[in-house]
């Protein structure tokens, strides 16, 4: 899987079209959970993109701090059913948090996690904090990695 990382005007619309679809066929279709997942917020994040033979299987977006949460965010972290089990996860969030450190080195970064999630992010050193809250009728909590 190659990764790569753009502002939202530098998607192409096959790329767009792609990580709008990989998002709703997991958040929406396998979560079975009715939300708006365009939120006019992807015009600020910076995307970044797992591609395998010239698709989107893994995917995240990253705000800079005050886009959307006070700290540098991560949120949309996506990886298509068949290729979870080659570690695509990790690898789109490592990359992900190495973009983060070569833009925004001094910022904490912060995430919206859904609970059962809580070990793997755990893994990549993140922390939770506060309690567990439902969003769109999935039980999540925030997690932060200094």
């Amino acid at each position: 899987m190659k990764v790569i990382v753009k502002t939202f005007g530098e998607l192409s619309n096959t790329e767009l079209y792609q990580l709008m679809r990989l998002r709703s066929e997991v958040f929406v279709v396998e979560q079975d959970c009715i939300y708006q997942d365009l939120d006019n917020k992807d015009q600020k994040a910076l995307h970044v993109l797992g591609v395998k033979n010239q698709n989107v299987v893994a995917y995240t977006r990253v705000f800079m701090p005050g886009d959307y949460f006070k700290n540098t965010s991560i949120g949309r972290v996506v990886v298509e059913k068949e290729e979870r089990k080659f570690g695509y996860g990790k690898v789109i969030m490592e990359a992900s948090l190495e973009e983060i450190k070569k833009r925004f080195p001094e910022s904490s970064i912060e995430l919206s996690a859904q609970t059962y999630l809580i070990k793997f992010y755990n893994d990549l050193g993140f922390k939770t904090t506060g309690e567990e809250y439902l969003e769109d009728g999935i039980p999540h909590i925030r997690m932060i990695k200094k």
